[in-house]
Parts: C-alpha cells; sequence; structure tokens
C-alpha cells in the first residue's frame, strides 16, 4: 500500500476516535419521571415507560427516587 493512503486512513481513524470521546463526554444521564398507572392508584419511578398503561409525570429529576428534581 502506498504510504499517504496509510497516513490517510491513520488520520482518519484518530480523527473518528476523537469525535466518538468527544461525544461521550458531552453525554448526560437520562431523567428520571413519575409514573402513574391509568388503572389504578399506582406510581413509580423511572427512566422510561413501564408500559402502555402509564403516564408520564411533567417534571424530571436526577435520582431513583424522584426526590431531586432536574433544572
Amino acid at each position: 500500500m502506498d504510504r499517504s493512503v496509510i497516513l490517510f486512513f491513520r488520520r482518519s481513524l484518530l480523527t473518528v476516535t476523537a469525535l466518538c470521546v468527544l461525544s461521550l463526554a458531552q453525554a448526560a444521564p437520562a431523567p428520571w419521571y413519575w409514573w402513574s398507572s391509568k388503572t389504578s392508584d399506582a406510581r413509580i419511578c423511572a427512566q422510561t415507560s413501564p408500559g402502555d398503561g402509564w403516564e408520564q409525570g411533567k417534571k424530571a429529576y436526577l435520582d431513583a427516587r424522584c426526590s431531586i428534581e432536574k433544572n
């Protein structure tokens, strides 16, 4: 292989790696929400919907107990 092609691939790989690392550095954890059951008085704190029978609360939280509000 030509030396210039090898250098091109090395630079490309370095650039892609740097972009991946930078994107990971900016990632934040998903917020937590109170989810209320549509069929009972049950409520749970979760990051994602527990299913079709649940409604997401309006406020976002930082912890698994839904006690620290996200600003």
